[in-house]
């Protein structure tokens, strides 16, 4: 709803498709946004020409507005912190170990706060695995397209910091790679034992 409000508060003439290509979202879900707020008394409607509406904001929008701003900032500053804390942590226990050169799997926002605490905590990124991204380089590390790139760079460990399909990444690199070299950050949720492995043992 954050995004919506933002959008009509702009200051431009609004009409649903508009909206919805702001948002990037279909425009049957603008509607239902639209239809919600103005429910609320957070947006208001008025007529415009060629039987279109326009959409802005009421002082309740606009108030309703910084408070989703305020929310979402503190959100994601508390999970920027946790993110940086738990990979400082894991960098700080690979460092331990004498594993100082490091591979990133992804190229997001995650991967952004991996590549700061890595630096905090004396690990090196020397490449940034993400076969999708069309570019060379993510930060100044370079872009590799897997695993076999990434150790051709010397990379002893890997950091995985793709919020998409976690779990994927690291049943993938399991198979190359011993588990203490695979840093899985607790926010990722990620499985790291095999059940259908450890049933097999158990039989």
């Amino acid at each position: 709803m954050v995004a919506l409000l933002e959008a009509i508060g702009s200051g431009d003439e609004h009409t649903q498709r508009t909206l919805a290509t702001r948002m990037g979202v279909a425009l049957g879900l603008a509607n239902a946004l639209l239809k919600r707020c103005a429910a609320k008394g957070l947006v208001k409607i008025q007529n415009a020409p060629a039987r279109r509406y326009a959409y802005y904001l009421t002082p309740k929008g606009f108030a309703e507005k910084s408070r989703l701003v305020a929310e979402y900032l503190e959100t994601s500053l508390h999970f920027f912190r946790g993110a940086r804390s738990q990979y400082e942590e894991a960098f700080a226990a690979l460092a331990a170990r004498g594993i100082h050169r490091v591979a990133l799997v992804g190229s997001g926002e995650l991967a952004e706060i991996a590549l700061l605490s890595a630096s905090s905590a004396g690990v090196t990124v020397v490449a940034v695995i993400a076969p999708e991204r069309n570019i060379a380089s993510f930060h100044g590390r370079p872009i590799v397209p897997d695993l076999t790139a990434a150790r051709v760079l010397k990379a002893e460990a890997v950091a995985i910091a793709d919020s998409q399909q976690p779990q994927t990444v690291y049943d993938s690199l399991r198979r190359d790679l011993p588990t203490d070299r695979i840093v899985t950050p607790r926010l990722l949720h990620v499985t790291t034992t095999n059940p259908a492995a450890e049933r097999e043992n158990a039989a």
